[in-house]
């Protein structure tokens, strides 16, 4: 290239001629990262946003050794998963090989569209796919595929579903009776919204009332089956949830399985977050039933601790995929025994997320994911039966995994002051203990929400939570 404006490192040259310029910003990154990493216990688990320095796009090229330096305060005021104290939300930190893959993915900038656009990688994708779906034994039919969150793997799985169900591939929706997927109370919003895409609008999803233990009524979800039948409405897909965002609970898959084989409905796990307790020999059989499934979400990106975006979709038999949902690419080379994996997927252009989860997997081993899931229901257990020792705290539901979603009821306070003593809780754990709880909204009222996901929290770092809640409560006056 011609003498330009363009800086020296602007791309890495592929000869090498400017390696030397190029390593020194790799270190000088890398740097930032670990500096960053390595001290996350020092910063603060969620900050406040004091300053951004924006100024606009430049005119003229900026020296990258000095934009680099603007890294710091970025990341310092950036939420920060990787301190032991962060437990608010489903957001773990990042596994190392992970962020390695991650990094890698980034400079062979491969399009998961097609294998001619990543000829090695869209193979590992449906290997390493096939073989988690045997996790959760669906059969030997079974892969699938990864997507940017779970929402886009709800989402694909509902269109699937709507397309066998109506026969609508080809003509799309039209006329007959209005469908209809039927979900938990507790579901993720997700499902509405795939619904919303899907042309059945938000309506298009019946919401069934949970029991105390927050699973899906099964009675009840029979009973409106029953009654949308009745009123006109064609069922075609029930969504069970296997790890609510909420309080973590997981519905009935055995008995909601039967509902949808005997309705004929499509049967739909989401198991964005338990997902992960398939690899521990000690909790697996919670998701009994889930063999059941026709599909199913599951995100690494959360209880695996792979770095963002990482979430699949999975189906039992790949071939009503193919049937149901494949639009051909004429722009593009066909294999043989190979698919293009964007002529199957919602998305065109998908990132390489196959690197960073291969690269997981691979180096914690089935072993390594069972010992970090049970690590967290050990530390949840010591969570519970703190709450359990107070009695002006209050338990959502019993919790099914780690998370656990409690209240403080002061008896000196009348019940609708509440919601504001356990929001000023949260910012008083948040302010002068480094922990950051999250205050969800549940029954139309604030809940503290606690996910035990960091393998460096402590059981002496939880009792010492609880104790700063005593504090709390003793001047607050509970």
């Amino acid at each position: 290239m011609a003498p330009s404006v363009l800086p020296a490192t602007a791309f890495i040259h592929p000869q090498g001629h400017n390696r030397a310029a190029i390593e020194a910003v790799f270190e000088q990154v890398t740097a930032h990262i670990l500096d960053y990493l390595a001290g996350a216990s020092r910063l603060v688990p969620l900050p406040t946003v004091k300053d951004i320095a924006f100024e606009g796009i430049p005119e003229q090229p900026t020296a990258i050794a000095s934009l680099l330096e603007s890294l710091p305060s970025l990341m310092a005021q950036s939420m920060n998963p990787a301190h032991p104290g962060y437990l608010g939300h489903m957001d773990p930190l990042p596994a190392t090989a992970s962020l390695l893959g991650d990094w890698v993915a980034a400079a062979l900038n491969n399009n998961m569209l097609s294998v001619e656009m990543s000829p090695v990688l869209s193979r590992l994708e449906p290997l390493l796919l096939a073989d988690m779906a045997q996790l959760f034994g669906l059969g030997a039919t079974a892969g699938g595929l990864l997507t940017s969150g779970g929402s886009l793997a709800n989402l694909q799985a509902l269109t699937v579903a709507r397309n066998v169900k109506l026969d609508c591939l080809q003509a799309g929706l039209a006329g007959g009776p209005p469908p209809l997927i039927l979900a938990s109370e507790m579901a993720h919003t997700s499902i509405q919204k795939a619904a919303m895409v899907l042309g059945l609008g938000l309506n298009g999803v019946a919401l069934v009332p949970t029991d105390a233990r927050g699973h899906m009524d099964v009675g009840a979800l029979e009973a409106q089956i029953q009654s949308a039948i009745a009123g006109g409405q064609r069922p075609i897909a029930v969504v069970a949830t296997a790890g609510t965002t909420v309080t973590g609970n997981i519905d009935p898959l055995p008995e909601i399985a039967r509902i949808a084989q005997a309705y004929d409905l499509w049967f739909h796990v989401d198991a964005a977050y338990g997902g992960a307790i398939a690899f521990s020999p000690i909790h697996r059989h919670q998701l009994a039933g889930i063999e059941q499934a026709d599909s199913i979400t599951f995100n690494p990106q959360k209880w695996l601790y792979v770095t963002k975006t990482c979430a699949s979709v999975l189906f039992r038999d790949m071939g009503v995929l193919h049937s149901h949902f494949r639009v051909s690419a004429p722009y593009m080379n066909v294999e043989a025994d190979w698919v293009n994996l964007g002529e199957l997927s919602v998305q065109g252009t998908r990132h390489t997320d196959v690197l960073k989860l291969w690269l997981t997997l691979q180096h914690l081993g089935k072993a390594g994911c069972a010992e970090l899931v049970e690590a967290s229901y050990a530390l949840a257990d010591h969570c519970l039966a703190q709450v359990r020792q107070r009695p002006y705290l209050e338990l959502a539901t019993d919790p099914e995994m780690n998370v656990l979603c409690f209240r403080g009821c002061p008896s000196t306070l009348p019940p609708a002051d509440w919601d504001g003593w356990n929001i000023r809780l949260q910012e008083y754990l948040l302010q002068r203990h480094q922990t950051f709880l999250s205050v969800p909204r549940l029954r139309g009222q604030r809940w503290l929400k606690a996910v035990l996901l960091n393998p460096f929290t402590t059981v002496a770092q939880l009792s010492d939570l609880f104790l700063a809640i005593d504090r709390f409560a003793a001047e607050a006056g509970a």
